[in-house]
């Protein structure tokens, strides 16, 4: 995407709220009497995982992980690196991934593996949205909150080029009418 871009609203801070509170309440169902690891995806799933686990009941450890196939674009590279590590024990223990949006499943595959390399005693993957229209790779995922369209989305810890994560709702990023674009180069 290249130009200039409109903000359409998708999901409000109503819906986003609702969605949080309906998914917390199932994973403190599920893993009540167990030790929870959460493992946060780097930068996206910031936003998520701080409404997540104030919404839960259970305890809950909380880690992060980086992962990276985007750099600026809107479209995954199919490249995918590890930028930071949790520095919590993996091995034996029940992990809970939390992701912002899961696309093509590239990344999740990948820290999925990672992660069972490490042992866990089991491993579920919690994600706000998932963008099943572009998936390459199938995976698991336990608990979902919106199912997207393909459009590309910014807000709620989601950017572009670093751009739009502080927005407090999520939105779809559409390319400005062309006719407007010319107007604004003038």
């Amino acid at each position: 995407m290249t130009g200039s871009f409109d903000l359409r609203l998708l999901y409000s801070r109503e819906d986003i709220a609702a969605m949080v509170r309906a998914l917390a309440a199932r994973i403190s169902a599920d893993y009540a009497g167990k030790e929870l690891l959460v493992i946060g995806v780097l930068k996206g799933a910031v936003v998520f995982l701080a409404d997540l686990i104030r919404e839960l009941t259970i305890p809950a450890e909380v880690d992060f992980i980086g992962l990276s196939s985007y750099g600026d674009g809107v479209t995954t590279c199919g490249e995918v690196e590890v930028t930071a590590f949790p520095a919590a024990s993996i091995e034996s223990r029940h992990i809970l991934v939390v992701e912002d949006i899961i696309d093509t499943g590239l990344c999740l595959d990948a820290l999925l593996k990672f992660l069972a390399a490490r042992r866990p005693a089991s491993v579920r993957v919690c994600a706000l949205m998932d963008k099943p229209a572009r998936r390459q790779v199938k995976v698991e995922v336990a608990y979902s909150g919106f199912t997207l369209p393909d459009k590309f989305v910014v807000g709620y810890g989601l950017d572009f080029a670093q751009r739009y994560r502080q927005l407090p709702q999520i939105y779809t990023l559409e390319e400005a009418p062309v006719e407007r674009q010319l107007a604004s180069d003038d």
